[in-house]
């Protein structure tokens, strides 16, 4: 009833009627006529009672409240449905200025950020010296893990971590299975990734977490962390991987020495593996 009073007549393509309403918001026939269903059915729907609901006709019903992804998502939770795949808001979508200053908040230590297929969307100063990021990678995630050898070469951890990787990407594509976006970066690490297409048919899956990770970094040596996946609910399209050194090897302090100015001029000639 609160949606549907935020809605005008004329909002909805309806006459206003003038002074004849005595409300500015739709009344219960105008929406079951604009959502193309019963004005008893809808009735009953407002009223919470026991009937047959569809995906279609909750949708309907959204597009005419004009409800937004989040709000469309809680009717279906309502209605005992398993709400659709969340979505990205329109003004949600340029929230770049305030990831990056999160990134930025979080050196000396590693942080990236990531789009729905892996692909790097931002990532701090930290990332780029710890790992090797760097102009001539592929820039996914997934990809340049089984692909880059200077990547590959710096992880202790690769052959224990690769199994949670690919198990993970596929919790990842089983959300949207036809997507094609998936499909693609499924289909390239496999043409390039025999590793990876084996661990690909053991269909592990699992959902994203804590990883550690152990690295031989070329200038500083073992770097030992752990990286934890988190999600923003507003952009579900992204994932945010910060690493937190552990209490091993001094990480805390080489990655703050890494991240000086000093460090930074050791790290530009790494010495390869």
């Amino acid at each position: 009833m609160s949606r549907r009073a935020r809605v005008s007549p004329a909002e909805a393509g309806l006459p206003d009627g003038g002074a004849r309403r005595r409300t500015s918001g739709l009344r219960r026939e105008e929406v079951a006529v604009l959502a193309g269903v019963g004005a008893s059915w809808y009735q009953w729907l407002e009223q919470g009672r026991d009937i047959s609901v569809s995906p279609q006709v909750l949708d309907s019903v959204a597009r005419v409240l004009r409800l937004s992804g989040t709000e469309r998502r809680h009717l279906y939770v309502l209605a005992g449905l398993n709400p659709p795949v969340p979505e990205v808001e329109p003004e949600r979508q340029d929230m770049c200025d305030g990831l990056r200053r999160m990134l930025d908040a979080w050196m000396p230590y590693p942080a990236h950020i990531m789009d729905m297929y892996y692909n790097f969307v931002l990532h701090n100063d930290a990332a780029a010296l710890a790992f090797g990021m760097r102009p001539d990678t592929t820039h996914n995630c997934l990809i340049d893990f089984f692909t880059d050898p200077i990547y590959r070469s710096r992880t202790r951890s690769w052959e224990q971590n690769a199994r949670t990787v690919v198990a993970q990407f596929r919790a990842a594509c089983s959300v949207m299975p036809d997507d094609e976006g998936f499909q693609d970066v499924l289909a390239r690490v496999k043409a390039v990734s025999p590793e990876f297409a084996a661990l690909w048919e053991e269909r592990d899956i699992e959902d994203a977490g804590q990883i550690r990770k152990e690295l031989d970094h070329p200038v500083v040596g073992l770097l030992c962390l752990e990286s934890s996946v988190l999600k923003m609910p507003v952009r579900p399209d992204l994932t945010i991987v910060l690493h937190t050194p552990l209490d091993e090897a001094n990480t805390a302090a080489k990655l703050e020495w890494l991240a000086s100015p000093e460090g930074r001029r050791g790290a530009l000639y790494p010495v390869a593996g």
